[in-house]
């Protein structure tokens, strides 16, 4: 197999094989332990990645960063203008084709996620199709930077132990083969699916593994002379040879097959180079140059943990959950575990909430991974019943091929068809899983595509365009620049530079009311700050007052009416945000001072 590397930076500081105490240990450098790691600094909570690999896998992984990963980069500076800049343009990621194969026949397509110009209305940073790797790259090149986190590659996980509030690790230094211990509060377990923290603690997983194996084929070839004008994310193959899909992460080079096969006929051991030649060239339809770089088998599983901790150790990211591919919602799960996890983790440190606040993180974040899991099989499932409409599961390759041709070109079967195309917009539009989710709800939605936004306890602070960038002591962000969405002109692009969640800074809870009542809800926020919270956590703990008319604005239409309503802002009401962006909860004018305070410190768990 094809040798691995990534070219990633160093971290800043210098690694050193003796003991050490740290207040947070990430176990895995991945993309969730990097995200957590540059989220835990902008906090000012000094951490320790440890990775067991010198070096991370080049090969593609996820390839969709989703409007809410995207909105909590920007919240914690992270560029999203240059996160934009990598990876595929919008253009050529907008659709899902059906084919039978890149240069057989068309069966029809799908937009890809939402990508249209309307999406904006929901969020102000709508998906964006990026290597996985080239994610992480673009994290550890700003950890780089970084002189609170240090990060030691081929450092392994061995064993680790709690003492009361403390928890000693063994570590392996790979390189000298030597030991040594780490000492810390929390340790975060990132380590993937397959992660030896979750198996130390004996953890058990929700959740199953199925028999078939999937094959990963990352090759280079140029496909734009292929595919001419029939430019997309995805190109679901349907021919039986392959049954697969390819992911162009860049049309011009850069591609990944993803697809299954018959372990019985061709057993992992007895694929090479040359059998991934004729699997990608049978995908293609024709012989083209190209070079495969890697290839990489997997099972497909869908696993949650029945715990997200064990005392100070937690779970996240795929150690916590791992889904079948179908969706493609597992990097983005992880990426938003560790979000509402980070403020937590310095409430903790920073003496302004307690221990029990932890317990939020299971309770908040596995809800939404048993949703993401459920989806993911029911998108496997239906695209299963597609090509079983298509008569591409016979066991003779020919009868499947000829059911295929057959059944695409007959006016008779034609429509079943294009109907179980559109059966699977669901598995390509998760607008309303990615943005939509509630803390604290168990209602399985009826659709992962549908967004309507929520104006209750739990939901994320729904999305509306700010008239100008809020008051400098709320948040400095820089305008979020729409130009790629061509089909904007000066004036509408002037109007999308800044988000209501712009509001909410990272260290804070934010409270929103209308200038209309400035003076109750200064006095309410003065008595809160003053008297009514632990002086224990008055100075670290931060509630900022963002006022409608006074701090921000709202770029006038529906979507404003609708916010400042749905808020009751209008009627003396005001809305406390978590740090999270999450909405705590709302209030309306006559709520009693000791009963906000009592819900903060509930939360915090003082």
């Amino acid at each position: 197999m094809a040798p691995h590397s990534d070219h990633e930076p160093e971290s800043g500081a210098p690694s050193s094989t003796n003991d050490v105490d740290i207040p947070i240990l990430i176990v895995g450098g991945g993309p969730t332990g990097l995200f957590l790691a540059h989220m835990l600094s902008q906090l000012g909570v000094k951490c320790l990645i440890i990775e067991r690999y010198p070096t991370r896998l080049a090969a593609p992984k996820a390839h969709a960063l989703s409007p809410r990963t995207l909105e909590i980069c920007r919240q914690f500076g992270l560029d999203v203008n240059a996160i934009r800049g990598i990876g595929t343009n919008r253009d050529d990621a907008y659709w899902v084709n059906f084919v039978t194969s890149l240069t057989g026949h068309y069966v029809g397509s799908l937009p890809y996620e939402r990508m249209d110009a309307e999406v904006l209305e929901d969020t102000p940073t709508m998906i964006h199709n990026i290597p996985q790797p080239a994610f992480e790259q673009f994290v550890a090149k700003r950890l780089a930077q970084d002189e609170v986190v240090e990060i030691r590659k081929n450092h392994s996980f061995i064993s680790c132990k709690q003492h009361g509030d403390q928890v000693t690790t063994l570590i392996e230094d790979r390189d000298t083969k030597k030991t040594y211990e780490v000492r810390s509060r929390h340790v975060i377990a990132c380590d993937g699916a397959k992660s030896k923290v979750r198996e130390t603690l004996k953890i058990d997983s929700q959740g199953e593994s199925t028999y078939d194996t999937m094959m990963t084929i990352h090759f280079n070839a140029d496909l734009r002379p292929v595919i001419g004008t029939q430019v997309g994310m995805l190109h679901w193959i349907m021919d039986p040879e392959v049954s697969g899909f390819i992911i162009g992460y860049d049309l011009s080079g850069n591609q990944v097959l993803i697809c299954n096969f018959d372990s019985n006929k061709h057993p992992v051991k007895s694929w090479d180079e040359k059998h991934c030649r004729n699997v990608v060239t049978a995908a293609i339809g024709r012989p083209i140059p190209f070079d495969v770089l890697s290839w990489r088998p997997w099972v497909l599983s869908r696993k949650v943990a029945e715990s997200y901790s064990v005392g100070n150790i937690i779970l996240a990211g795929d150690a916590a959950h791992s889904f079948p591919p179908t969706g493609g919602l597992g990097l983005n799960c992880g990426l938003a575990d560790v979000h509402n996890l980070a403020y937590k983790l310095a409430a903790i440190h920073q003496n302004w909430g307690g221990p029990s606040l932890l317990a939020t993180y299971q309770s908040d974040r596995r809800q939404v991974a048993l949703v993401y899991s459920q989806q993911s099989v029911k998108n496997g499932k239906q695209i299963f019943g597609l090509l079983k409409t298509l008569g591409t599961t016979d066991s003779d390759l020919e009868t499947a091929k000829k059911n295929l041709f057959q059944r695409i070109s007959d006016p008779n079967t034609r429509p079943d068809v294009l109907k179980g195309l559109e059966g699977q917009r669901e598995h390509f539009d998760n607008l309303g899983l990615h943005i939509g989710y509630v803390y604290g709800d168990t209602e399985i939605p009826a659709s992962a595509s549908l967004f309507v936004p929520s104006y209750r306890a739990g939901a994320r602070l729904p999305h509306a365009w700010l008239t100008r960038a809020p008051s400098s002591q709320l948040t400095k962000l820089p305008p979020i620049d729409c130009s790629y969405v061509t089909e904007l002109d000066a004036k509408a692009l002037g109007s999308k530079q800044y988000s209501t969640l712009d509001l909410c800074a990272v260290d804070a809870f934010t409270l929103i009311f209308s200038a209309a009542f400035t003076t109750h809800w200064s006095n309410v926020l003065s008595e809160l700050r003053s008297n009514l919270l632990p002086k224990s956590v008055s100075k670290g703990l931060k509630v900022n007052a963002a006022i409608l008319g006074e701090d921000f604005d709202l770029v006038a239409g529906a979507r404003k009416n609708e916010w400042i309503m749905g808020l009751q802002l209008e009627r003396g009401g005001a809305v406390l945000v978590r740090p999270d962006q999450h909405i705590l909860n709302c209030y309306g004018v006559d709520t009693y001072v000791d009963e906000i305070a009592k819900g903060l410190a509930t939360h915090l768990g003082l």
